[in-house]
């Protein structure tokens, strides 16, 4: 039986639905419009509406016949929900989906850790070649690992080393527990809560790998406000951003075996480093996808007394 509106309304149309393609390039715009900073995880709107998109709907981005999909009210709904969140509250993405990749490895993240987003994964993925003849690699410290990415990385692509993660917080640790159970590494990736080396004993390594807090003061209030959900303690370092790479520099070639070396990021101090240690030979590395500020330093090219002296204090 035909029913008939006593409103005299017509009944609204039914919404339409949207494939996923068109959804990603509805928020792109969305996040072009808005001007939230790209750089955790990715570096373009489209990437980071894809990887929002996707990960409301419960999608993977390995599947090509996705983009085609057709998308209903609900779930049309929880993507502008999601956009919403990292556009009003400058979250950046990566927290909001809890994954990334790094080294071509997936990681789970939340705001206890930074966000993945260093040039050494490029040195891995490459087994350190040309610095580093990887078959001598038989012991390596993640020194600051947060997520454990650096030393689930150096793990996978050195199947025989054995892996030290050290990490100063407790919270990074767990999140790092996560991801070497994920990666059915516990075996070989052993996590240490150590305030740099305290922790380490007498141990040393053919590889100390590290991604220390290099932000200084000044800088670190001028960041975008996606890193405000960071945790300061591996952003900021000091008044220069120095004050980590001070105790490495100082204490590293006591936990390294003979030919042993230590590479280091520090970003946007690499001049302020070469300032404040005139001395040291540092051997800035080149990177194919961009990035820089990653330094190599052979055991025997560190300070012999175990001291890195810097040129002046605070600097």
């Amino acid at each position: 039986m035909r029913q008939v509106s006593h409103s005299g309304r017509r009944p609204a149309p039914r919404a339409a639905r949207a494939s996923v393609r068109e959804l990603i390039e509805q928020g792109a715009r969305r996040l072009r419009r808005a001007r939230v900073f790209f750089g955790h995880g990715t570096d373009n709107a489209r990437d980071e509406a894809a990887a929002l998109v996707l990960h409301a709907l419960g999608l993977s981005h390995t599947d090509p016949a996705v983009y085609a999909r057709r998308v209903g009210v609900r779930g049309q709904e929880r993507v502008r929900a999601l956009l919403t969140r990292r556009i009003e509250e400058r979250i950046p993405a990566v927290y909001l989906t809890g994954e990334t990749w790094f080294a071509g490895l997936p990681f789970y993240v939340d705001p206890r850790v930074l966000i993945p987003r260093s040039p050494i994964a490029e040195l891995i993925e490459r087994r350190f070649a040309p610095w580093l003849d990887a078959r001598r690699i038989g012991r390596v410290l993640d020194m600051g690992c947060g997520s454990g990415c650096i030393a689930i990385a150096c793990a996978k692509a050195l199947p025989w080393a054995q892996v030290d993660a050290a990490d100063l917080s407790a919270e990074a640790l767990e999140v790092a527990a996560r991801n070497v159970r994920r990666h059915r590494l516990g075996r070989r990736v052993h996590l240490v809560q150590s305030d740099h080396f305290s922790a380490l004993g007498a141990a040393r390594y053919d590889l100390i790998v590290s991604n220390p807090p290099y932000v200084g003061t000044r800088e670190f209030a001028s960041l975008p406000p996606e890193y405000r959900h960071e945790p300061a303690l591996a952003l900021q370092s000091g008044r220069a951003g120095l004050d980590s790479v001070r105790v490495l520099l100082a204490e590293a070639r006591g936990h390294l075996r003979p030919g042993g070396a230590l590479i280091v990021e520090v970003g946007n101090t690499e001049r302020a480093l070469e300032r404040a240690f005139p001395q040291l030979p540092f051997l800035w590395l080149q990177f194919e996808r961009g990035g820089g500020g990653v330094f190599l330093l052979g055991a025997e090219q560190l300070p012999a007394d175990g001291a890195a002296r810097p040129r002046r204090a605070g600097a």
